[in-house]
């Protein structure tokens, strides 16, 4: 994946739907693991505001080149799948906030569980507050409950993915493409969210490894 990029990355709303998980060798699943254990250990004991922020905006200033050649291609239910996921959410949203604040919105208006409040974007969300969700969650990781940061974006994506689904069914006669594209994204968002559920739960369970 990072051979096909320039640095900064640019990682559009399409590259993130072609997106596919992977077992990497074993070798490079032993770094993966290692260094996600290595930089949460070294960031959670020492939560330096500073380090926080170069981390969280590490993606937009240098791309997501090494984030990806280190953790893309790990387990999803694995400590560098959740860190690869999330670093990958957020780059998705700042790649497109008008998209996903739409998206968003559209799910709290049609969704009936408790999914919008654990988000925790404010509700109409615009494109910055969805950016600065979106920060705020990955900040979690380092600094905050870790579980709690995975629930809040496994909860945006199953807002943004019944936001899709719904805009696909809305354009589905007139634009079949785009319902196409729409209805791919829902997929995603819906399997990005099972996997960082996951996560949490073996995060809690002191497992996720």
């Amino acid at each position: 994946m990072a051979e096909e990029f320039h640095k900064p990355t640019k990682f559009p709303g399409r590259v993130f739907e072609s997106f596919q998980g992977g077992i990497d060798p074993a070798e490079t699943s032993r770094i993966a693991h290692e260094t996600a254990v290595a930089l949460l250990a070294r960031v959670r004991t020492d939560p330096d505001p500073s380090v926080i922020d170069r981390l969280v905006a590490y993606t937009e200033e240098h791309g997501i080149d090494a984030i990806a050649e280190l953790w893309s291609r790990a387990t999803p239910r694995s400590l560098p799948g959740a860190l690869w996921r999330i670093y990958l959410l957020q780059l998705m949203i700042r790649e497109d906030p008008e998209s996903a604040s739409y998206l968003f919105t559209r799910g709290t208006e049609i969704m009936q569980t408790i999914d919008p409040v654990v988000a925790g974007a404010p509700i109409p969300a615009g494109p910055q507050e969805i950016v600065t969700l979106a920060d705020q969650i990955l900040r979690g990781l380092f600094e905050g409950d870790f579980a709690v940061a995975l629930e809040r974006a496994a909860a945006f994506c199953r807002v943004s993915a019944s936001g899709a689904a719904s805009v696909a069914d809305d354009a589905d006669a007139a634009e079949p493409v785009r319902s196409l594209d729409l209805t791919t994204r829902a997929l995603r968002l819906t399997t990005l969210a099972r996997d960082l559920t996951g996560c949490a739960r073996l995060w809690r369970q002191d497992s996720l490894d």
